[in-house]
């Protein structure tokens, strides 16, 4: 991640309340597969090429003629300009279900509608739970074009999932309702926050809310290794009557019941702009003691009902016209120091971004494994009372 002058779900993305996501068996399998007259099938590429080109991948897509997405708000990271921008280019319908739901809806999803004609085709995930989809061997191999130039360590290496935005962990607080807004997760332990500081989900479930609980382990001696000071910490939010169950979104923001919010950066950001016309003064900052940085991980649906228009979707997502408007969104997109090389970044949205200090360093998938399985045996407990 390029450090510049970055869904509901963990790292370097994804805010709303962790919607319940209805599962139930109904619809019939997909009749038909996207195959060439050659014999190639979508279902199986790993690669544009490996189906015959970008030109036979835009035909076949275009004959299922609809991509289904899932736990995708409009509002994450400019995902609206993203999914009206595949939509005019290339013609295919975008059904995007539960928009406000986790990375955990998204891979219960897969689970439960395997074999379904309304299955998630692409799937969205904070990278822990990407590590996770891959271990259950629900997504399919497929390198995109630009795979080459995504970093080492970004993705994995037989294009089961690859990053593609990210951004750092922020406080975000209403400075009309807050009088001094806090700027580290010190100040957050602070009695005049008392029922205001929240998170955007549940960390055994989302994304944002799980880096939330990492930010905060590395700002209390903790490391990638140890994530139980975070716990700890939100233990004491809650102790001392600091933290608000209430899961953060825009309309909690916007009625005052969420003033403080830990989330990813870009989406803070976003609230920034989104609000002033309707009178919220947002304030964003990177807390400097838990300084955390993460990505978002793209995948596809192993059982992808729309094979074709799942492998397209990817290739629009990590061209530069699609890493630009992640850009856009206040999102460090994965591909951004390539670009930087190639003169194919936005500058302008680039100059916008949030000011950080620093490389920033990340957890690897072990680290990330053994986090996440804290996490889900103590979070509970730690907020609970």
């Amino acid at each position: 991640m390029t450090v510049s002058p970055p869904r509901n779900a963990v790292l370097g993305g994804s805010l709303a309340v962790v919607a319940a996501l209805a599962l139930s068996a109904c619809g019939a399998a997909p009749t038909n597969s996207s195959t060439t007259a050659d014999g190639k099938n979508a279902a199986t590429a790993t690669s544009a090429a490996d189906f015959g080109g970008l030109a036979a991948l835009v035909k076949a897509a275009k004959k299922e003629g609809t991509l289904h997405i899932i736990a995708v708000p409009r509002d994450w990271a400019n995902y609206g300009a993203l999914i009206d921008g595949f939509t005019k280019k290339y013609g295919v319908k975008i059904t995007d279900e539960n928009p406000d739901g986790s990375s955990q809806d998204e891979i219960n999803a897969v689970t439960s509608r395997k074999g379904q004609d309304r299955a998630p085709d692409v799937l969205d995930l904070g990278s822990s739970f990407a590590l996770s989809a891959a271990q259950q061997g629900l997504l399919a191999p497929y390198k995109v074009a630009s795979f080459d130039q995504i970093p080492e360590g970004q993705k994995d290496p037989k294009g089961q999932w690859f990053n593609d935005y990210g951004g750092y962990i922020s406080i975000g607080c209403d400075a009309k309702r807050v009088k001094t807004c806090p700027t580290t997760f010190a100040d957050l332990l602070k009695p005049q926050y008392k029922g205001q500081v929240a998170l955007n989900g549940n960390p055994t479930k989302s994304g944002s809310a799980f880096g939330g609980v990492y930010a905060a382990a590395l700002a209390n001696k903790g490391s990638f290794d140890d994530i139980q000071p975070g716990l700890d910490f939100f233990g004491k939010l809650k102790k001392n009557g600091n933290y608000t169950p209430v899961e953060s979104t825009p309309a909690t923001v916007e009625k005052g019941e969420t003033p403080i919010s830990i989330d990813w950066d870009y989406l803070n950001a976003g609230y920034a702009d989104e609000f002033k016309s309707k009178g919220v003064d947002w304030k964003v900052s990177i807390p400097t003691d838990g300084q955390y940085a993460q990505y978002y991980s793209q995948a596809i649906n192993k059982d992808a009902p729309h094979p074709a228009a799942a492998r397209l979707w990817q290739e629009y997502l990590y061209s530069a016209e699609g890493q630009n408007l992640w850009l856009k969104g206040y999102a460090r997109p994965v591909l951004m120091t390539s670009m930087e090389s190639a003169g194919t970044l936005d500058k302008t949205a680039a100059a916008k971004l949030p000011q950080v200090t620093g490389t920033p360093s990340f957890p690897t998938e072990a680290q990330q494994s053994k986090a996440k399985t804290v996490i889900a045996s103590g979070w509970a407990k730690a907020v609970s009372g």
